[in-house]
C-alpha cells in the first residue's frame, strides 16, 4: 500500500523540480546578460533599431489613415440640390433617399449652416454680408451602403432635384491603393527585419554556447535532455527580445515627442484638429510579447542546431 503513496509523492516533486529549473534558468540567463553589459547593450540596440523601423512605419500609416479620413467618410457623396428648392422639398428628397437600400445615411446641411461654416472657416464675413441673399443651396451628404458607389452617384445625378453631385471615386481609389501599398510594405519590412532581429539574437546566443561548449558536452554525457540544456539559452534570447522591444518603444516615444509640436503647428495652420497618436498600453504590451517570442525563437533555433551537431552517438 505504500508504493502508490510514493508514486503520488513523486509526481508533485517532478513538477516542482521542473518549475524550479525554469525559474533558475530565467534568473541565471538574466544574470549572464547583465554580466556582459556592453555586449548585451549592443545586441539589444541592434535589435531595437531593426524593430523600431517597421513599428514606426505602422504607427505613421495608422496616423495617415486618421488624417486622410476613414474609408467610410471618403465614400460620402455630396449632393447639391437646386437653389429654388425650399426646406420642405429638401426634406422630401431626404426621406426618399433614406428609404433606398443602397443608402446608409443622409446628412442635411442647410444653406444657413453652410453659410455660417463658410463665415467661420474662411474668414469672409464682410464679403458674405455684402452679398445680401444666401447663394448657397441645400447640401445632402449621402453615405452609401455596401455596393457600387459609382452607380449610386449616377442615380443621384438623374434626380430632377439635383443641381450638382460631387463624388471623386478616382481620388478615393488612389488613396485606398496607397494605403493598401503602405500596409503591405509594413508587413514585408516587419518580416524581413524580424528575421534579422532573430538572427542577431541567434548569433549572440551562439557565442554564449561556444563559451560553454565543454559544460554542455559534460551534461550530454551525463544524459541531460536537450530541453534541459537548451532552457537557459532560450530564456537568454527571450530577455534580449524583451529588452529590444522596450528600447524600440522608447525610441518610438522619443520620435513622437519630437514630431508632435511641429505637426501640431502644421495642422493648426490648415485648421485641422489632427493630433499624432502613438501606441496605447494594450498594443505596447503586444509589442513586448511579440519581441520576447522573437528572441526566444531565435535562441531556440540556434541552440537546437548546436545540440543536433554535438549529440553523442552510440559506438
Amino acid at each position: 500500500m505504500s508504493k502508490p503513496a510514493n508514486t503520488e509523492a513523486a509526481a508533485p516533486s517532478r513538477v516542482l523540480t521542473w518549475f524550479r529549473h525554469h525559474l533558475h534558468s530565467v534568473v541565471f540567463s538574466l544574470g549572464r546578460a547583465l554580466r556582459k553589459p556592453w555586449a548585451t547593450a549592443l545586441t539589444v540596440a541592434v535589435m531595437a533599431l531593426a524593430l523600431a523601423l517597421p513599428l514606426g512605419l505602422s504607427i505613421a500609416l495608422d496616423n495617415l489613415k486618421h488624417f486622410a479620413g476613414s474609408v467610410q467618410q471618403s465614400r460620402d457623396i455630396n449632393l447639391f440640390l437646386k437653389p429654388e428648392l425650399d426646406a420642405a422639398a429638401a426634406q422630401t428628397v431626404v426621406a426618399a433617399l433614406r428609404a433606398r437600400a443602397e443608402v446608409a445615411e443622409v446628412a442635411v446641411r442647410t444653406p444657413e449652416e453652410g453659410l455660417a461654416e463658410l463665415r467661420q472657416s474662411a474668414g469672409l464675413g464682410e464679403a458674405i454680408d455684402a452679398l445680401g441673399d444666401n447663394p448657397l443651396p441645400t447640401l445632402l451628404i449621402v453615405t452609401p451602403a455596401t455596393g457600387d458607389d459609382a452607380a449610386l452617384a449616377k442615380s443621384l445625378e438623374a434626380l430632377p432635384e439635383t443641381d450638382l453631385v460631387q463624388h471623386d471615386a478616382l481620388w478615393r481609389q488612389r488613396l485606398d491603393g496607397w494605403l493598401a501599398f503602405g500596409a503591405r510594405l509594413v508587413q514585408v519590412l516587419s518580416v524581413l527585419l524580424g528575421v534579422g532581429a532573430a538572427l542577431v539574437v541567434g548569433n549572440t546566443v551562439r557565442l554564449d554556447i561556444q563559451a560553454r561548449r565543454e559544460e554542455i558536452g559534460v551534461l550530454q554525457l551525463l544524459g541531460a535532455s536537450d530541453g534541459f540544456i537548451r532552457r537557459p539559452f532560450v530564456y537568454l534570447g527571450a530577455w534580449y527580445g524583451l529588452g529590444a522591444g522596450a528600447v524600440a518603444l522608447g525610441l518610438i516615444g522619443i520620435c513622437g515627442l519630437a514630431l508632435r509640436p511641429p505637426l501640431a503647428t502644421l495642422s493648426q495652420s490648415y485648421g485641422s484638429p489632427f493630433v499624432l497618436h502613438g501606441l496605447d498600453l494594450f498594443h505596447s504590451l503586444m509589442v513586448l510579447v511579440a519581441t520576447t517570442i522573437l528572441g526566444w525563437l531565435g535562441a531556440w533555433l540556434v541552440t537546437g542546431h548546436f545540440l543536433r551537431q554535438t549529440r553523442p552517438t552510440e559506438t
